[in-house]
């Protein structure tokens, strides 16, 4: 490249909706996304941390937006993409990041704890994919789903958790083979354990912590999605699985 171009951001005027944008590998896909062009709106339930990113990547001169969303809420799903449908023409990229987990055996495990992982790991996507599908296909886009290495293989007190992320997987490869043929592309990403608020939540809940080397910065994780994501159009990644590179054999 000659010097003094100027480098173009692959992902200028490109809209990206990430959910799960407040912490952990929403909130570093969602700089990821904000940082190489695409105009991102910030999806969660807590609002003062998507204000908190959204003044981040302003500042940097970047272009971000905030939508707080129940994503167990219907009208709220709805109302979401009423917003979006009047703002924006098309959705080019969306990512579903935000979940839920509780652990437990499947025993003794309140059905309560299943319905509420149910909810927001399955159901919101479902129909988040569903209600923004007509935006998404306008633009040929692409859909990400982070799932989780339990999504491919479970272990005990996680039955619930890794029932969810399995029919996640079921969704993903589904909808994979629907939309393939209108150009649109349709990625899933397992990562294992991962530096982020919900391990460390599990941490405290089994008293067992895990080494910092013994984990996947969520950085990582964002940046093999958006590699993924720019791949020229002759090709299509389907699955991704990390690992922590410390993780003991």
């Amino acid at each position: 490249m000659p010097q003094g171009t100027p480098i173009i951001p692959e992902l200028r005027n490109q809209l990206a909706v990430v959910t799960g944008a407040g912490s952990g590998i929403g909130k570093a896909i969602a700089r990821a996304l904000a940082e190489h062009g695409a105009t991102v709106q910030l999806i969660g339930r807590r609002q003062a941390p998507l204000d908190a990113l959204r003044a981040e990547l302003v500042s940097a001169g970047h272009d971000a937006a905030v939508h707080p969303c129940d994503l167990t809420r219907d009208d709220e799903i709805f109302a979401l993409r009423d917003s979006l449908t009047t703002r924006h023409a098309r959705v080019d990229v969306l990512v579903h990041c935000a979940g839920a987990i509780s652990l437990g055996p499947i025993a003794s495990a309140p059905v309560s704890d299943f319905d509420i992982q149910y909810r927001i790991n399955v159901r919101a996507p479902y129909l988040l994919t569903q209600v923004l599908l007509p935006l998404i296909q306008k633009g040929r886009g692409q859909i990400v789903f982070v799932n989780s290495s339990v999504g491919l293989r479970t272990k005990e007190h996680v039955g619930a958790y890794a029932a969810t992320k399995h029919a996640l997987k079921a969704i993903a490869d589904t909808l994979r083979m629907e939309v393939n043929p209108s150009g649109v592309r349709v990625l899933s990403v397992y990562p294992g354990n991962t530096a982020t608020p919900m391990q460390q939540a599990i941490q405290q809940q089994t008293g067992q912590p895990i080494a910092p080397e013994n984990l996947i910065a969520p950085e990582d994780v964002a940046a093999v999605i958006l590699n993924a994501l720019l791949l020229p159009r002759t090709a299509e990644v389907t699955d991704i699985h990390l690992r922590p590179l410390g993780k003991p054999r």
